[in-house]
């Protein structure tokens, strides 16, 4: 009981039962990158397809699932990287690539247009509305508009793209690309009205739209109520609104000297966007230490690479203004502490306020959503956080032909949140215009398992696990982009490199499959296997089971593959979470009771014809 405590399982009191492989979300769960993506994209699918060089394959099938794997190559927060197994192999291990690899297939694939879905000429006769023009709406319109539906768009912009469009510079995510990924969902048909601000959804609900998804983000930056903000007013600005100004050159320079409040990715966009408007002298303030603030660490890597520091711990509570003008910001200095729980408090160090100069300053402390264009007298209701309530799963508001995707549904997440939000509101509109039943009407995931076996110690796919570190992604010289706001920084993998980066994927989605009416208990498996994550024993309970496997089973979130008895009355017990996939198991079993097969997941969506299939019925 002393041991179960340290390894802080808390588990069920029951004997497990076997394993149910047919379950599509079991081995779903032991792919963790696809299954920490929001929108499930077959990650170790397209990586392979990239070592083959097949980079216009390993394209369409993140487009399939992400929708924007160019854009998303270089902009993602990358959830899946975390999840990568290559953390737990060993300690200061790193995650592959993932991110940077989906750029790869993007830069280097062929023409993809031929692939994408035919839209139908014969429309279905329903009409939908997309107001905002960012990764959500966009997504229901590629989901929507292959099955014959007619897509019309509101933006206040002058180009679709929103926030990705508006927020994240050009530096990090040249227009070109944009511009392309953005353009093959337009180029389905979208009927597109720019520059256009929709002030009354009730008015708009009078136009006989069969659907409307509002997909408009949190556009409204964060303020900052301490004294000297009006009066410095023309000097302070607030990071999500500049970073749009510089976007769409209503914002050219700044001053030499810039304090940027915040520590998300908007204040580490806001700080590199600074550097190349003029500021010499730029800082990033944060009130919490480092190891909280939320950005990501490759982007405050890449903030201080480029000579900009971050001041950890420091409260803005006044802006200095002399003779009308500012002049800097005072700070109080405060420490971290945190209970038992981990619930932080921030407490003052009773130092003296600490000054610092400046001539302009950024606020980016965060984001919130702004609806003041939805009447609150038509059935939409609202949290008391002014966010929509909805239906988590189907995205459906309390008016039902009123669905929300993207940041403007829960609040501020991501790029490719939005994407799976699109996704999964696509198929409500969908069963919602067809009178279904949108929560028990709802698609399956698509699965495939398919043995990897070419001989009998051969497989398909390539076994190795490589013991090589990460790959660096190779940057242009910071003299050379400091000078220009839209030269891309990273240089992206070289097909060399990403080769050798690709073969550092384990293959997780290549599943080990036990067969029990083979096995003839020699044990073989469990003796060749590098990780000893295989065990013949009793069964019982999981705590106790944990406790006798061959190596420490602490991982409560990943399972146990366990067989059903075997004629000794022991059961094969796996532990799913410290495999490697390599096959060693497969390959020693003299009775193929063990077989390598390659798991595929597709997660959920509209389904809409294939080109092939939408030839034949427009001839016909």
């Amino acid at each position: 009981m002393v041991l179960a405590h340290r390894l802080n399982i808390v588990a069920r009191e029951v004997i497990l039962n076997p394993t149910d492989i047919k379950d599509p979300e079991y081995f779903h769960k032991i792919v963790d990158c696809q299954y920490a993506c929001p929108s499930h994209t077959p990650v170790p699918e397209y990586i392979r397809l990239i070592a083959a060089g097949q980079y216009t394959e390993a394209y369409m099938v993140n487009w399939e699932s992400n929708v924007f794997p160019g854009i998303l190559g270089r902009t993602c927060d990358r959830p899946c990287e975390p999840a990568c197994r290559r953390n737990r192999i060993e300690k200061n291990e790193e995650p592959v690539a993932i991110c940077r690899l989906k750029r790869v297939c993007a830069d280097n694939k062929g023409e993809v247009k031929p692939l994408m879905p035919i839209i139908p000429k014969k429309k279905n006769g329903k009409r939908i509305a997309l107001i905002g023009g960012g990764p959500a709406s966009l997504t229901v319109a590629r989901d929507l508009m292959p099955l014959g539906y007619e897509c019309v768009l509101y933006d206040n912009q002058k180009k679709a793209g929103g926030m990705m469009r508006s927020e994240i510079p050009s530096f990090r995510l040249p227009e070109k690309v944009l511009d392309e990924e953005v353009g093959y969902i337009l180029d389905m048909g979208v009927e597109c009205h720019f520059g256009v601000w929709i002030k009354s959804i009730k008015k708009l609900l009078e136009n006989n739209f069969d659907a409307i998804f509002v997909g408009t983000g949190a556009t409204r930056g964060r303020d900052l109520d301490i004294p000297g903000r009006k009066e410095a007013d023309t000097q302070i600005h607030i990071g999500l609104d500049w970073l749009a100004g510089v976007a769409f050159a209503h914002t050219s320079k700044i001053g030499k000297r810039v304090i940027v409040l915040g520590g998300g990715n908007t204040a580490m966009d806001c700080c590199r966007t600074a550097r190349r408007l003029g500021g010499e002298d730029v800082r990033v303030i944060v009130r919490s230490p480092i190891k909280d603030i939320k950005s990501s660490s490759w982007e405050r890597k890449d903030a201080l690479t480029e000579d900009i520091p971050i001041f950890e711990n420091h409260v803005p509570v006044e802006f200095k203004v002399t003779n009308g003008k500012l002049t800097g910001v005072i700070f109080e200095k405060i420490r971290a502490i945190y209970d038992d729980n981990g619930k932080r408090s921030l407490l003052p160090t009773g130092e003296a306020h600490a000054l610092m100069e400046c001539d302009d300053v950024l606020i980016a402390i965060g984001q919130d959503n702004s609806f003041p264009w939805i009447e609150r007298d038509i059935g939409i209701s609202f949290s008391k956080w002014e966010l929509p309530v909805l239906n988590r799963k189907t995205l459906q508001s309390t008016l039902p032909k009123v669905f929300f995707g993207g940041d403007a549904a829960f609040g501020p997440k991501n790029i490719i949140t939005a994407v799976a939000h699109g996704h999964q509101a696509a198929i409500s509109i969908d069963l919602f215009c067809h009178d279904k039943d949108i929560v028990n009407d709802r698609p399956p995931p698509m699965t495939t398992l398919l043995s990897q076996k070419m001989s009998v110690h051969e497989w398909i796919y390539s076994n190795d696990v490589s013991d090589a570190d990460r790959y660096a992604v190779p940057h242009i010289d910071k003299v050379k982009t400091l000078k220009d706001i839209k030269l891309e920084v990273e240089l992206g993998f070289d097909v060399k490199t990403a080769y050798s980066e690709a073969m550092r994927c384990l293959n997780c989605d290549v599943q080990t499959i036990f067969t029990t009416e083979k096995c003839i208990e020699c044990d073989a498996c469990s003796d060749i296997c590098p990780m000893n994550c295989i065990t013949f024993t009793k069964n019982g309970i999981e705590k106790d089971l944990r406790l006798r496997l061959n190596a420490t089973s602490n991982n409560l979130k990943q399972a146990l593959y366990i067989s059903d008895k075997l004629p000794t009355h022991r059961v094969m017990v796996k532990d799913e979470d410290v495999c490697l996939h390599c096959g060693l198991c497969a390959e020693r079993c003299p009775t193929a009771a063990w077989d390598m097969q390659k798991f595929l997941y597709i997660s959920p969506k509209t389904t809409y014809l294939t080109s092939k299939e939408t030839k034949k019925n427009e001839t016909a």
